[in-house]
């Protein structure tokens, strides 16, 4: 008899590993196959949606890039807004920044001012969590307008660079759909 697979290692099935990018010694797990199953897309946002759903969230912060791309759909099916983070230098406007350490140097990320109101409690969304620096970030954008980090929501998490450690010391509610 044919075993029934999880959402979970089903979405894990569909993800290609490509070694060494983007440098080496680097396993990079890729989503663009899960893209190409539209039933299973579907349904990872249905079982997105039973995961957060008693966060009670107000609106959801997708990262750049790949976090827009299941986070926009999620806050649709969940009825709230979705706000942009980018890389700075991306968005019109006026806008609040958030620089950042990575291995070599700095980044910054920034999101558009007035689309996070005091008090509103944001869930923030990317597809991958290694070490946790953009997330932080992201967190430290939303507590300086005032609103509050409700948790963190990746499809996938890489346990070894204990990202998630550093997250739960700003919300207790980090969700990895699939941990490698």
């Amino acid at each position: 008899m044919e075993s029934k697979l999880t959402i979970e290692e089903e979405f894990s099935q569909a993800l290609r590993t490509i070694p060494d990018f983007p440098k080496p010694n680097i396993l990079f797990k890729d989503i663009t196959p899960v893209f190409m199953l539209p039933d299973l897309c579907a349904r990872l946002i249905v079982h997105l949606k039973q995961k957060v759903s008693h966060l009670q969230i107000d609106a959801i912060a997708g990262i750049e890039t790949r976090g827009y791309l299941f986070g926009f759909a999620l806050a649709q099916a969940l009825h709230v807004p979705f706000v942009i983070i980018r890389k700075a230098g991306k968005l019109p406007g006026a806008v609040i920044k958030k620089e950042y350490a990575l291995e070599y140097g700095t980044a910054a990320i920034e999101i558009q001012e007035g689309l996070v109101k005091p008090g509103c409690k944001v869930l923030i969304h990317d597809d991958l969590l290694a070490t946790g620096g953009t997330a932080m970030a992201a967190a430290g954008l939303i507590t300086d307008v005032k609103a509050e980090v409700a948790g963190f929501l990746f499809l996938i998490g890489l346990a070894d660079l204990k990202g998630k450690e550093k997250l739960e010391k700003i919300s207790k509610n980090v969700i990895n759909i699939v941990e490698f």
